[in-house]
């Protein structure tokens, strides 16, 4: 399947599951890893547009991004990738998120009240 960029601009990000190594098999606890053999991990993230909806994503990505729980995130280079199998004898759907970075967000910042920033 093809990996479709995603436009975050007009959406915040906080993280709601801090990262953690992504496991191949839960049974002996084989950490999956990218082409390169770096260690994937899957962080849980919150996605809340201008009008107030939010959806949950799980993005996985080749390293371990270094945020915390809570904490408000930019997102570099999202895609999502669609993808099909059969599990069980029923055929299972869903889209899956990868990312180049996770990086903590940065507030633009706001003067204190009481002054202007307009030019006398």
């Amino acid at each position: 399947m093809r990996n479709i960029p995603v436009d975050v601009t007009g959406l915040t990000f906080v993280c709601v599951a801090p990262p953690r190594p992504k496991l191949v098999s839960q049974e002996t606890g084989e950490v999956k890893v990218d082409r390169d053999g770096n260690a994937v991990f899957t962080v849980g993230l919150s996605a809340a547009d201008q009008m107030g909806r939010i959806d949950l994503l799980s993005v996985a990505l080749s390293k371990d991004p270094g945020i915390t729980l809570g904490q408000v995130v930019r997102v570099v280079g999202l895609v999502a990738m669609p993808w099909e199998r059969q599990m069980n004898g029923r055929l299972r759907w869903g889209i899956a998120y990868r990312a180049d970075d996770i990086v903590p967000a940065t507030l633009a910042a706001v003067p204190p009240a009481g002054t202007s920033t307009d030019a006398a």
